[in-house]
C-alpha cells in the first residue's frame, strides 16, 4: 500500500487523476478501522491533511461553505446558529478525539447509511461540491447517495466543500444507539422547518440501504400546515397530523435486521423521533424569535 501526500489541492487532484483507485484519508476515522481489521486494503492512500483549503469554512449572507475536512468540533463550536441540525448531529459523533479529527467529507465519501451527518444534511438541503482536474460540479445531497456505501463521485473526483443554506427556522436531530457514546447508529432522524419556503425536510439514517428523505411524509405535512393556516397562526399542530406524519416517516424506512437492532424496531424508532422532532421544532417556531439553536 503506497501513501500519497500532496501539499496542495492541485497536487491532490493530480494524484487522484493519476491514481483513481486511491482512497482519500483526512480524519481517517472510517478507513483506518477497515484497514486495521483487514476489511480493506487499498493500493494507494491519498493523505489530504496538508490541504488547508479543506479545513476552512465561510459564513455568507445565505449559505455556509464548509470545507470537507472541517472537524465536527468546529461545527459544534462555531456553526450552531447557522447549521443547528448538523451541530446537533456532530455532538453524537463517537468521542471527543474523533470529533476533533473527523469531518463531513469523510461521512460523505464513505456514504455509509449509518453516517451521523447524513440526516442533517438531507434535512437542510445541502449541495456537495466535488472537483477533479477536469473541473468542478455541484451534486445535490438527494442525488449524492447511489447505493450501499456508494456515492455519485467519479473515480478521479474529490469532495471539496459542502454548501448548506443557513437555517431560516428550527432544526433537530436524534440518534438511537445501543449506548450513549462511541456507537454506530441503530437509526437516526433529522428534521428542519423552512419557514421562508413554508416547507419541511427530513433525513433518515441507518434505516435503509442509503440515507433517505421521507418525501411522502414531507408532502403530507407541507399540505397540512398550509391548508390549516399553521404557518401564519402558529397554532399547535393537532395530534392527528403529528401521528400521520410519524407513520409516514416510519413507512419510508426500509431497514434490515442486524446485530444492532431489528427492522421492526428501527421503523418504530424513526416514527417516534419524527413525531418528537416535529413537536420540538414547532414549539421553537411558535415561540417568536425563531430560535435556531436547537435543543441539545
Amino acid at each position: 500500500m503506497d501513501f500519497l501526500r500532496p501539499a496542495s489541492w492541485e497536487e491532490a487532484l493530480a494524484a487522484k487523476a493519476e491514481h483513481p483507485t486511491a482512497v482519500p484519508i483526512a480524519g481517517g476515522t472510517d478507513i483506518m478501522v477497515e484497514i486495521n481489521f483487514d476489511h480493506r486494503r487499498p493500493e494507494y492512500l491519498l493523505d489530504l491533511n496538508r490541504i488547508e483549503l479543506l479545513r476552512e469554512w465561510e459564513v455568507g449572507e445565505e449559505n455556509v461553505r464548509l470545507g470537507a475536512s472541517v472537524p465536527y468540533t468546529q461545527i459544534m463550536e462555531n456553526l450552531r446558529a447557522e447549521l443547528p441540525g448538523l451541530a446537533l448531529a456532530s455532538h453524537t459523533v463517537a468521542s471527543p478525539q474523533i470529533r476533533n479529527r473527523g469531518g463531513v467529507g469523510g461521512n460523505l465519501g464513505t456514504a455509509s447509511p449509518a453516517g451521523d451527518a447524513h440526516p442533517a444534511l438531507l434535512a437542510a438541503g445541502a449541495e456537495v461540491e466535488v472537483e477533479s482536474v477536469r473541473g468542478s460540479r455541484f451534486i445535490p445531497i438527494d442525488a449524492f447517495y447511489t447505493g450501499v456505501k456508494r456515492n455519485a463521485l467519479e473515480p478521479d473526483e474529490l469532495i471539496k466543500t459542502v454548501h448548506v443554506k443557513k437555517a431560516d427556522g428550527p432544526q433537530q436531530y436524534s440518534k438511537v444507539g445501543t449506548r450513549n457514546a462511541m456507537v454506530i447508529a441503530v437509526c437516526a432522524f433529522g428534521f428542519a422547518l423552512h419557514p421562508e419556503t413554508r416547507t419541511v425536510r427530513t433525513g433518515i439514517g441507518s434505516a435503509a440501504p442509503t440515507p433517505i428523505r421521507a418525501k411522502e411524509a414531507e408532502a403530507f405535512l407541507n399540505a397540512a400546515l398550509e391548508e390549516g393556516g399553521f404557518w401564519d397562526s402558529g397554532k399547535i399542530i393537532t395530534p392527528s397530523i403529528a401521528k400521520q406524519f410519524a407513520e409516514l416517516c416510519s413507512g419510508a424506512a426500509n431497514p434490515i435486521d442486524d446485530v444492532r437492532g431489528t427492522a421492526k424496531y428501527r421503523r418504530h424508532a424513526v416514527g417516534i423521533m419524527a413525531r418528537r422532532q416535529l413537536g420540538w421544532t414547532w414549539e421553537q417556531y411558535r415561540g417568536n424569535g425563531r430560535t435556531l439553536e436547537g435543543a441539545a
